[in-house]
């Protein structure tokens, strides 16, 4: 029955630059605040989430009071609202910078840099299926927090879940897109392969859910407030690279009937393509973070979800309502708007980068002010 395996369902979706096993590359690496990536993605300015609650998904480690007051008040912001919530048994539980803590900083750091006032409602479930799906669940129909955007960077590649597992989570996705909450979804760090060791290609769940926004990463170098250039996130492709890809479990969803998604590897039948959307993710152009005590640079598409959720959060402040399912938008009324940045140069391994929608970022990263006019926004200046 479901819910009677205790073993770790997920792994989080970060590395931290210089750990064992991530790339740093031989140029030196250049990495950023949250703020500076609003600005140089061109995030709606004059909103800071108020209103808004975004709910984060964690399935271990923890976080301290005190770090996070150090860090907002070393970027010259607001100390956040962040409400630990328990589900299942599981608690805030920091320990070391070594531990799945750097995954729940990472979190609320990117998120609250982008969307100060919005309250952050943090999660916390044992790493099984159950708890990971009750975690979920508890945040779509949280009545007293109202989160009206879901960031989750765990997950793991399709074929280490059972298609019942799959298919409970992608109903409660469902469910929060009836609801108009958003869930974002890291795409993960490993490239095509996703951490599987028989040579084909694999996508990760859940954020191959037709119904959450998968969250792919690039590279970006900047100069001041411009961007220079933005690529696919590949340092290695086994060890150090986006995932994306396309599923071997969920059909091709009706919006992604005109992305030219790719055969799943090995077969005729095409499936869910991933990602939707992407954002910077390399550990070489990372993300300045504090950890028990600790400054680090963190990379992953653990980063792109909550930056994305970050977003999404200042645009439903500045339209007062809730974006909500955002991916029959993406492969629709939103195209040819320029409101993504199309990432062109770059492979995750199987995949390449290419005009348009593909396995590797998407349709690329946001360009803020223009999404936010697409979505019936006030034009950018």
């Amino acid at each position: 029955m479901f819910g009677l395996d205790n073993r770790p369902q997920a792994t989080p979706h970060f590395q931290v630059l210089g750990a064992e096993g991530v790339i740093v590359a031989r140029a030196a690496s250049a990495s950023f605040t949250p703020p500076q990536l609003a600005a140089l993605y061109g995030f709606p300015t004059g909103v800071d989430g108020s209103g808004q609650c975004i709910a984060i998904i964690e399935l271990g480690g923890g976080f301290k009071p005190a770090d996070i007051t150090a860090y907002f008040t070393g970027l010259k912001l607001p100390v956040p609202n962040v409400k630990a919530i328990s589900v299942d048994g599981g608690r805030n539980h920091p320990t070391n910078a070594n531990s799945a803590d750097g995954e729940v900083m990472l979190d609320i750091e990117v998120a609250a840099a982008i969307a100060p006032k919005a309250t952050i409602a943090v999660y916390f479930a044992p790493n099984t299926n159950k708890g990971f799906l009750d975690a979920i669940t508890t945040a779509v129909h949280d009545s007293t927090n109202k989160p009206s955007v879901i960031s989750i960077s765990w997950g793991s590649a399709e074929t280490n879940w059972t298609g019942q597992a799959m298919t409970q989570f992608d109903q409660a996705f469902q469910a929060a897109a009836a609801m108009g909450v958003t869930v974002c979804c890291a795409a993960g760090d490993n490239g095509s392969a996703d951490g599987v060791s028989d040579g084909k290609p694999h996508v990760d769940f859940p954020a191959s859910s037709p119904f959450a926004l998968g969250c792919g990463g690039t590279k970006l170098t900047a100069s001041g407030t411009t961007i220079g250039s933005e690529v696919v996130w590949n340092e290695n492709a086994k060890t150090s690279a986006t995932g994306g890809g396309v599923s071997g479990f969920f059909a091709l969803p009706s919006y992604q009937q005109k992305a030219k998604v790719p055969p799943v590897a090995g077969g005729s039948r095409t499936g869910r393509g991933v990602p939707d959307v992407a954002g910077d993710a390399d550990p070489n152009s990372g993300y300045r973070v504090r950890v028990d005590g600790q400054s680090l640079v963190i990379g992953g598409t653990s980063a792109v979800a909550p930056l994305w959720a970050g977003l999404v959060a200042l645009l439903n402040q500045k339209l007062g309502k809730p974006v909500g399912y955002l991916n029959p938008l993406l492969y629709g009324s939103l195209m040819g708007k320029g409101a993504l940045r199309d990432i062109v140069s770059g492979n995750n391994g199987s995949y390449s980068a290419a005009k348009g929608w593909d396995p590797c970022t998407g349709w690329g990263s946001p360009v803020g002010s223009k999404l936010l006019a697409a979505l019936g926004g006030p034009a950018p200046q």
